[in-house]
């Protein structure tokens, strides 16, 4: 605490330095937003405003100086780290009709260019999407015929994405083939809205439809 004062003096007007435990209250919270457990502490994380990135100094806390403090802060206001994302396990099995997605898949799973991937944005403990589960998994399993369609889902109260910002649950945003920025849907909830949706927007989906018709 001693030498995180003295960098806290040294780098006044850079940045506002303070302390948290991870329990109870507004510290709890922000240790969820943070992504840190007690198993971690102590720890030093930076989180900027803009866009409310984070980032996670590689020092260890026995080894921080005023000196390693300072160039972890230059770093990151000068952009030359890359933020922190939270990202569960890569899941050992994925082979449910709904496939899971976390931060360290995201890019694989999402960003892949050869799939159109419609995404459930949830938190666990959302009533809305808890009603939302038996759709979704019912979407997914009228839609596995479409090989290049992927539903997933990613909890976005344990994975970040770099460029994803979730803010009310559950958001739903489709990533066709052709543009990884992704569309946000705010249409009907129910199985027929989003099959018609789909439909439209899904190049998987439409190619799958005109594909039967020629077969007929």
């Amino acid at each position: 605490m001693k030498t995180f004062e003295d960098a806290a003096k040294f780098n006044k007007g850079k940045m506002l330095f303070a302390y948290s435990d991870v329990k109870d209250g507004i510290q709890q919270r922000l240790a969820e937003f943070m992504g840190i457990t007690e198993e971690v502490l102590p720890t030093l994380r930076v989180v900027v405003p803009n866009g409310m990135k984070k980032y996670t100094s590689e020092t260890e806390c026995s080894d921080l100086t005023v000196v390693t403090i300072t160039k972890f802060v230059d770093d990151v206001l000068g952009g030359n780290i890359s933020p922190s994302l939270k990202s569960e396990p890569i899941p050992e099995k994925n082979d449910e009709p709904v496939k899971v997605i976390v931060g360290k898949q995201f890019e694989e799973i999402v960003k892949d260019t050869s799939k159109d991937v419609f995404v459930k944005y949830y938190a666990p403990w959302c009533g809305h999407c808890k009603k939302l589960v038996p759709v979704w998994t019912e979407l997914a399993e009228a839609m596995a015929d479409h090989k290049d369609l992927v539903i997933g889902k990613f909890d976005a109260t344990v994975n970040e994405a770099d460029g994803v910002e979730v803010r009310g649950y559950p958001t739903l945003i489709f990533y066709p083939k052709d543009n990884k920025e992704g569309i946000v849907y705010d249409g009907d909830r129910e199985i027929e809205g989003f099959k018609a949706w789909l439909a439209e927007k899904a190049s998987s989906v439409k190619g799958g439809a005109e594909a039967v018709k020629d077969d007929l």
